[in-house]
This record gives structure tokens, C-alpha cells and sequence, in this order.
């Protein structure tokens, strides 16, 4: 069976890249600054996911297609990709000192049957000063990130603690793909490396 993991994300493939799985990683055109957020951030990230997986299944309708959204969500208002490095500062300086939800929802497409899930992660952040979030944002890529920031690595510095899936905020909870993919026949648990 062709697998597609419909994403650009690094992170994405990282995560899948765990198990010895063949797929291949091709991104979605899927414009998604053409979905309006309609106040209901599971169901903003579930109608982008379908959108990717569904986009990609016209151009490869043999393949079994994966696709994900993840968003940051605090206050009734959504946090994507900031535009640029202004953006991203503005949104940390948000973040910073309170809780904010990770949502990520899931669409995997097979022979016209859609099938989705997700988890939300609640992420505490530490306080942080505009000159740790401009260090921050010096050090590390912040453009392809929801929030503008990255749980691994030096995120360790930002992020105090985290109820909920780890892999969620990353941008692939293991956990909800690995039930999808059970709808198609593939269990992870028989692709262990």
C-alpha cells in the first residue's frame, strides 16, 4: 500500500519515521488561510486536516493519505504559523506566564473513506522577558510552528510542564494515528524498529 504523509512538517516525518513504516512525505496545496475560524478550535483543526488529506487524494487516489493540523488556542483566539518575526513575538509575549491549548487533528483518506481524530494538550509556559523571548526567537526557526514555538529543544525552556500528549504538540499524536491507521490495516505496534 502507497503511504502519504501530506505535511511539509520535519517534525511530522520524525515522528512517524519511529516505525518502519514505507510512506512518503508530499505537501498539500491545500490553501488553509481560506478556513475562517469559526470559534470552535478542534473542529478549525479537524475541517484543515480533511481539507489536506482531501486535496492530496485527487492527485494520488491509490495511495492511503495521512494529513494533520495542529493549532495553539488561548482565549477564544487561534495562534498558526506566525508571518514573521514580529508576529512571533507578539504571540510569545501572549503565551508567556499562562496555559494555552494544542490542538491537533488528524484525517487519514483511503479508497473515498475519511476518517479523523485529534487531542488537545494543555501547555503551561513559564514567565518569560521580551529579551528571553527575543534570545528565543533568535536561536531557533519559528516560521513553520503553530505558536511560534517548539516544545523540543530549547522549547524546554519555555515550556514548564504540559498535561497531555507530548507527540500532540509536536504535531502527530502517535497515539490517534496509530487508531486510524488501524482502519486501513496497519498497526504501529507491528512496525516497531
Amino acid at each position: 500500500m502507497r503511504l502519504i504523509l501530506g505535511s511539509g512538517s520535519p517534525r511530522r516525518r520524525e515522528i512517524l519515521s519511529y516505525f518502519s513504516l514505507d510512506f512518503e512525505q508530499i505537501n498539500s496545496c491545500f490553501d488553509e488561510d481560506a478556513v475562517i475560524f469559526q470559534g470552535d478550535p478542534f473542529a478549525h483543526a479537524s475541517i484543515l486536516a480533511e481539507g489536506k488529506a482531501i486535496s492530496l487524494a485527487a492527485l494520488y487516489p491509490e495511495a492511503a493519505i495521512l494529513t494533520a493540523d495542529t493549532i495553539v488556542y488561548l482565549n477564544g483566539k487561534i495562534y498558526g504559523k506566525p508571518k514573521d518575526e514580529r508576529e512571533a513575538f507578539q504571540t510569545l509575549q501572549e503565551l508567556e506566564g499562562k496555559c494555552h491549548s494544542v490542538f491537533t487533528s488528524i484525517a487519514l483518506w483511503k479508497d473515498g473513506s475519511i476518517w479523523t481524530g485529534g487531542e488537545e494538550t494543555k501547555v503551561f509556559f513559564a514567565p518569560l522577558s521580551d529579551t528571553q523571548i527575543q534570545r528565543y526567537l533568535k536561536a531557533h526557526h519559528f516560521a513553520d510552528k503553530a505558536g511560534g514555538y517548539a516544545i523540543q529543544l530549547a522549547g524546554s525552556l519555555i515550556v514548564k510542564k504540559i498535561d497531555g500528549c507530548f507527540y500532540n504538540v509536536m504535531g502527530l499524536p502517535i497515539h490517534t494515528a496509530n487508531e486510524l491507521f488501524k482502519k486501513i490495516g496497519i498497526d504501529l505496534w507491528d512496525h516497531l524498529q
